[in-house]
C-alpha cells in the first residue's frame, strides 16, 4: 500500500484530536485548506468521526487516531 497525499492528510486531520479527552472535538471550517476540508470529508465517510466537518471521534476513529499519534510520537523520538 502505497502512501497517497490524501492518506497523509488524513492522518493529520487524526493527530489533531485530543486523545485525553473523547468529549473534545474539532471544528473544520469552510476557510480551511481544501485539503483538510476533503480529509475529513473522506474521514467522516469511513465513519472515523461523526460530522462532515469534523465533530467527534467514532470508537473507530478514536482506534485509528491512538495508532495515527503513536507512529507520529514514535517517529518523532
Amino acid at each position: 500500500m502505497a502512501f497517497t497525499d490524501e492518506l497523509v492528510e488524513e492522518i493529520k486531520v487524526l493527530a489533531h484530536f485530543n486523545l485525553e479527552s473523547h468529549q473534545e472535538g474539532i471544528k473544520v471550517h469552510g476557510s480551511a485548506k481544501s485539503e483538510v476540508i476533503d480529509a475529513t470529508g473522506r474521514l467522516f465517510k469511513k465513519g472515523l468521526v461523526s460530522q462532515e466537518d469534523g465533530g467527534y471521534l467514532t470508537d473507530l476513529g478514536i482506534e485509528a487516531a491512538e495508532h495515527a499519534q503513536s507512529v507520529l510520537t514514535i517517529l518523532t523520538s
